[in-house]
């Protein structure tokens, strides 16, 4: 009777041949940019996917009242009145709060009230908390920026 060698390594080998044929033949599969292996260019980001998520963010900043910033400008003198929940900043010129009672406008950027006849400081978002309040221009040339309900006298 013959007796037959322990050949392992023919057995590992041809183990690791047919591992190395299925990972070249599922890998063939997944072709490069098919749905197996999804490809991004750079010019597909820039000329399809970020105009679409720049239109639908600008589509939801637009259409709601309250939600983008109007410019206004007041001339020495001039009154805007503000509706609750209005916010306002001034850009350019001199201005000032105007209530009958306290408090005046809420300063959003140091969480302080500015009291009736209080100067508003540039570029700090104010915002009106009770009915009736005004911002008054005090010079020529001021610029506003308005997010709200708001009326100009």
């Amino acid at each position: 009777m013959k007796q037959k060698k322990n050949r392992w390594y023919l057995r590992a080998g041809a183990l690791m041949m047919a591992s190395m044929a299925a990972m070249i033949t599922f890998s063939a599969a997944a072709e490069a940019g098919s749905q197996g292996d999804p490809l991004v260019t750079l010019s597909y980001l820039n000329e399809t996917f970020l105009p679409k998520i720049l239109s639908q963010v600008q589509g939801k900043g637009t259409g709601s009242a309250g939600t983008s910033f109007t410019v206004v400008d007041l001339s020495k003198g001039g009154s805007l009145n503000l509706s609750v929940g209005a916010e306002v900043l001034l850009r350019a010129g001199t201005a000032s709060c105007g209530a009958a009672s306290s408090p005046g406008l809420v300063d959003e950027t140091t969480a302080e009230v500015l009291e009736n006849g209080g100067a508003l400081v540039k570029n700090h978002l104010y915002m009106a908390t009770v009915e009736g309040r005004t911002v008054k221009a005090g010079s020529d040339g001021v610029k506003l920026l308005v997010r709200g309900t708001y009326s100009v006298s």
